[in-house]
Formats: C-alpha cells, sequence, structure tokens
C-alpha cells in the first residue's frame, strides 16, 4: 500500500493512528474501518467513513 497523505486520528480519544507519510497496513486499516462501523468518528480524515484513503503515488 502506498503512504499516507492525510492524518487520521479516530475520535475519541484524537490520538493519531496514522500520519501523513506512514504506510498503512492492513492490520491499522481493519481496526479502524471497524472502529467507524461501531460509532467511532474520524474527523481529520478526506473521507471519514474510511472507504477511500489519500495517499502519496508511488512512482
Amino acid at each position: 500500500m502506498n503512504p499516507s497523505h492525510e492524518m487520521i486520528s479516530p475520535s475519541p480519544p484524537g490520538v493519531s493512528v496514522v500520519a501523513p507519510g506512514e504506510v498503512i497496513t492492513d492490520e491499522v486499516l481493519d481496526c479502524l474501518r471497524s472502529g467507524v462501523e461501531h460509532g467511532v468518528l474520524i474527523p481529520d480524515a478526506a473521507d471519514p467513513s474510511l472507504k477511500t484513503l489519500r495517499v502519496v503515488a508511488r512512482d
């Protein structure tokens, strides 16, 4: 997967789980999407549902 282009901080607690430039693993993505399904908000992501993610293109 490509590196993230955005910060992803579930709320609560609002602590960053993914920082820009960090490669998002399948495990982290599964955990975040599970949280969204259970009512966790992702206010700083371009797509708070996490169906899509902004990533840095690789050459």
